[in-house]
């Protein structure tokens, strides 16, 4: 397997890609914590944060399907450059918030943003194949994955820091100027996309077309069972996504530190980052980067996930909490970087982008209706520490049916197109 320094130094459209997402990821923590700390100081309720987690992601399982379409018909690299530069326009509208009644238009800027990020995510997935070598995608995966995580760490102690010193203005302005860096960065990737001819974008834009390539996309993920369970593995994952609630309501009660428990939510989300960050690096040492292991990996992920967050339910202070979420979310890095690389090695590249916003889609709606189902489920006065446990217990029925689904025999992978850095 190729070595991560190696593909930092010797791959340098990748190089550019991954600094592009070291400053916007960082941006985007910044903001996070902000929000959480904003709409609790607005609404009071859980339910209120449920809902701004719902319009997080709920566009995203509208748009991804289509988004994919897109994809795979426009080049990448501009679909990534747009998603950037519209995603600054809208976290400048948040500055604009200014009590309860306005409410509504955080909800829109939210909504808006996250509906960009449906087509940036899956745009980057499908670009990796394009810039890295097949026996590169591991490294790039696991790079990408614990900068990701190194970013919600850092980002989510800063933007605690910020939001509860400086306040969520401050926050909200670093994560548009971020967007805009990512956009002048990624604008410096070298790529030869070899995307279908002019006719086909313009019959491409009719709605006929669009169903037409839609379904193509959806014919292949539902007909071949190892790409059907690695697709839906996340959003199978993601019916836990209330967990990410969880750490804003024992944040802010559990275990409150600094204004309006800013400072420890983002020490949460900061242990967090680092589970996430060190889960891949821990299992491609112990297991190594073959399909096979990663496959099993993927569905075993599930029930440290799970282990992790029985054990928050009991945590009695703040550090054993974050210890608790580091352990949690190791698991849930490794589910999420091997399942995305082992598509990508499988999953021809003229289809990539639309499995990977199939898969993006089915995540963004698992993860809007557990946060929403969570904070409803809170207001009804159910305390974090049992909430802890409910979601525990979702992560091993989940695990039970990825490892019946994923632990079987498959058929060796075929071979698909790629290109060198």
């Amino acid at each position: 397997m190729t070595g991560y320094l190696a593909l930092l130094r010797g791959n340098r459209n990748f190089r550019r890609l991954w600094y592009g997402q070291v400053v916007s990821q960082l941006g985007d923590w910044l903001d996070s914590i902000a929000l959480f700390t904003l709409t609790l100081n607005l609404t009071e309720s859980g339910q209120a944060l449920g809902l701004l987690m719902l319009v997080e992601f709920l566009p995203g399982a509208l748009l991804g399907p289509f988004a994919g379409v897109l994809i795979d018909r426009l080049p990448r690299r501009a679909v990534l450059i747009a998603s950037d530069l519209g995603r600054a326009a809208l976290v400048l509208l948040l500055l604009l918030v200014d009590g309860p009644a306005d409410t509504w238009l955080l909800y829109t800027a939210v909504a808006g943003k996250f509906a960009m990020a449906a087509f940036f995510e899956p745009a980057r997935s499908a670009i990796l194949p394009r810039i890295c070598a097949r026996d590169e995608l591991p490294a790039a995966n696991a790079i990408s994955g614990a900068t990701w995580s190194a970013m919600l760490a850092l980002g989510a102690a800063v933007g605690g820091l910020v939001a509860g010193t400086l306040g969520v203005t401050a926050a909200f302005l670093l994560d548009s100027a971020s967007f805009v860096l990512s956009a002048a960065l990624i604008a410096t990737v070298r790529i030869d996309e070899r995307r279908a001819p002019a006719d086909g974008l313009a019959q491409g834009a009719a709605l006929g077309r669009a169903a037409a390539d839609l379904g193509e996309g959806l014919r292949y993920v539902l007909g071949r069972g190892e790409i059907f369970w690695l697709t839906i593995s996340k959003a199978v994952w993601s019916l836990g996504g209330g967990v990410l609630l969880l750490l804003a309501l024992f944040g802010r009660e559990v275990f409150p530190l600094g204004q309006d428990g800013a400072l420890s939510i983002g020490l949460l989300y900061a242990a967090r980052g680092i589970g996430t960050g060190v889960g891949p690096f821990l299992a491609l040492r112990v297991g190594g980067s073959g399909p096979e292991f990663m496959r099993r990996a993927v569905a075993g992920a599930f029930f440290i996930t799970g282990a992790g967050y029985l054990a928050l339910s009991a945590a009695p202070v703040l550090g054993v909490a974050a210890l608790c979420i580091l352990f949690a979310h190791i698991g849930g890095s490794v589910q999420w970087v091997f399942s995305t690389a082992l598509l990508q090695a499988r999953v021809p590249d003229r289809l990539l982008g639309r499995v990977f916003a199939t898969e993006y889609a089915a995540l963004t709606l698992a993860t809007a209706l557990s946060s929403y189902v969570t904070g409803l489920i809170r207001d009804m006065g159910v305390p974090p520490w049992a909430l802890a446990i409910g979601l525990g217990g979702v992560f091993f029925v989940s695990g039970a049916v990825m490892v019946v689904a994923l632990w079987r025999p498959w058929p060796a992978a075929p071979e698909v197109e790629g290109a060198g850095g």
